[in-house]
């Protein structure tokens, strides 16, 4: 399938108990609603993101645009998804940014690791789907997403929350509460509405209160200041393009940001494995396809100067309330975003979102990032009674959050994400092949597990016999 839809049904909302198919499409009107929605869900993270890693909003938002097309060319049309803007390198690019790194170094050093993990897709394309967890088992994959998480705890603490801790209390307290009462679609969408909450509540502080004292980013002493700040916006052009820029390459930078490679290729497998159980489809032959092509979105994203990219599961959420899994709303979304980075004045608002707002969305973001790696040790079963697992990941996570530094030479350390997560792959192999023979077997007899490394892509764990290699003969055959 390229460019081309069956029409469903009389091109309206599918009935209960019947979906959409991926090659399949409503009428253009509401296709183009749904894309809509899709734009909206992957909205608040997608410059959310660029703006905690110092890049410009406006072209990670046309960039993700262009590389949601290019995943779906490569996927063939298969898995229907959305590439925004990756959570799993605010870690390493903090520690570049720390280090002296620009923004040429930032997107270097990740366009290497997109590169990696596309080549990585070619090979789990080649090899089959088992290797991923052959090489990398659940225990170490949610280890590495944890520790990247959880590495974020400091900016928190010492940049964003106290430029206004009230006002970081109040969105962060915003984003709880909605995600909790606000109704269906809403509530996936909350860290984008606690961002208007919390920019219309510094607002209204700053015309009300005047200003606030605290230290701003770069800063080390208090100064007065008003919490919005809109001349940026003012002096924009309405059409224009992105800040542009090129990438420059630093060995000792890549290392900090290669980490997060393990991490999407677990994001990458979980959310492939979530589109075959809604579709019902056996999608393990394409998961290297759609690891490489993320990787391959990433590598053009930061080209040009935009942010990481990766699977969004804020937009399964959309599919599984709309029982829509068609493409085409994704190509809408894609044009529709690439519109949004031609105006720069749009780009400017984002960027001047208030350090408090970013304090209260990003103490909730960085520790759902570190919980998405305890998800998988349950998901998978991981056990943690067993030395195997326990002993090597303890080491690695603590190392992670405590930004421990391994001087190698004069000129080159290893150091809290990047050091970590080398202690947890390498320490957890090692483990498994000194480890008594009775550590092995109980590894061996987790729940799930194959051959002792991990479950078969697609493995939810909960035995379920459904057979889902055979095609949807019609759209009616294809439920959610």
């Amino acid at each position: 399938m390229a460019f081309t839809w069956k029409l469903y049904g009389d091109g309206r909302t599918p009935p209960p108990g019947e979906a959409v198919a991926p090659d399949e499409r409503l009428s253009w009107g509401r296709t183009v609603g749904i894309g809509a929605q899709h734009v909206v869900a992957m909205f608040g993270a997608t410059f959310v993101f660029p703006l905690v890693m110092g890049l410009d909003p406006n072209l990670a938002i046309m960039m993700s645009g262009v590389a949601t097309i290019v995943f779906l060319l490569i996927v063939q049309g298969k898995v229907p998804s959305y590439l925004g803007t990756s959570a799993s390198f605010v870690g390493g690019v903090v520690a570049i940014r720390a280090a002296g790194g620009d923004n040429g170094s930032v997107t270097g050093a990740i366009l290497v690791a997109g590169a990696v993990l596309a080549v990585a897709g070619v090979i789990i394309h080649v090899a089959g789907a088992r290797l991923i967890h052959a090489i990398l088992p659940p225990a170490v994959t949610g280890a590495v997403v944890l520790l990247i998480g959880f590495n974020l705890a400091p900016v928190v603490a010492g940049i964003y929350w106290p430029q206004d801790q009230w006002v970081a209390l109040a969105t962060m307290t915003f984003v709880i509460v909605g995600s909790l009462v606000l109704p269906g679609f809403w509530s996936r969408i909350s860290v984008f509405l606690a961002l208007i909450f919390g920019f219309a509540l510094s607002w209204i502080l700053d015309k009300t209160t005047g200003e606030i004292t605290s230290i701003l980013p770069g800063g080390t002493e208090e100064v007065p200041h008003l919490r919005t700040n809109f001349d940026g916006v003012t002096g924009a052009n309405w059409i224009g393009l992105p800040d542009f820029h090129g990438p420059s390459f630093k060995v000792s930078f890549v290392l900090l940001v290669l980490p997060a490679v393990i991490a999407l290729l677990a994001e990458n497998a979980g959310h492939v494995k979530a589109v075959a159980e809604m579709t019902k489809r056996d999608l393990d032959p394409v998961l290297g396809r759609a690891i490489f092509g993320d990787g391959v979105g990433t590598v053009i994203a930061t080209s040009v100067g935009g942010s990481p990219t990766t699977t969004y599961a804020e937009n399964i959420g959309v599919m599984a309330a709309t029982r829509v899994y068609s493409t085409a709303a994704y190509y809408v979304a894609a044009l529709v975003a690439i519109l949004f980075g031609l105006c720069p004045k749009f780009g400017a608002l984002i960027a001047a979102t208030p350090g408090g707002v970013l304090g209260g969305i990003t103490v909730v973001l960085y520790g759902m990032i570190g919980l998405l790696g305890a998800k998988i040790w349950k998901e998978n079963r991981v056990d943690f009674a067993n030395p195997i697992n326990l002993v090597p990941l303890a080491a690695g996570i603590i190392i992670a959050i405590g930004n421990v530094n391994l001087q190698v030479s004069d000129d080159f350390s290893l150091q809290g994400i990047a050091l970590g997560t080398i202690v947890c792959v390498v320490g957890w192999h090692v483990a498994r092949v000194l480890a008594p023979k009775q550590m092995q077997d109980a590894l061996r007899s987790e729940r799930g597990y194959t051959d002792g490394t991990g479950p078969a892509v697609g493995h939810a764990g909960v035995h379920d016999d459904r057979d889902r290699t055979a095609e949807p003969r019609s759209s009616k055959d294809f439920k959610p």
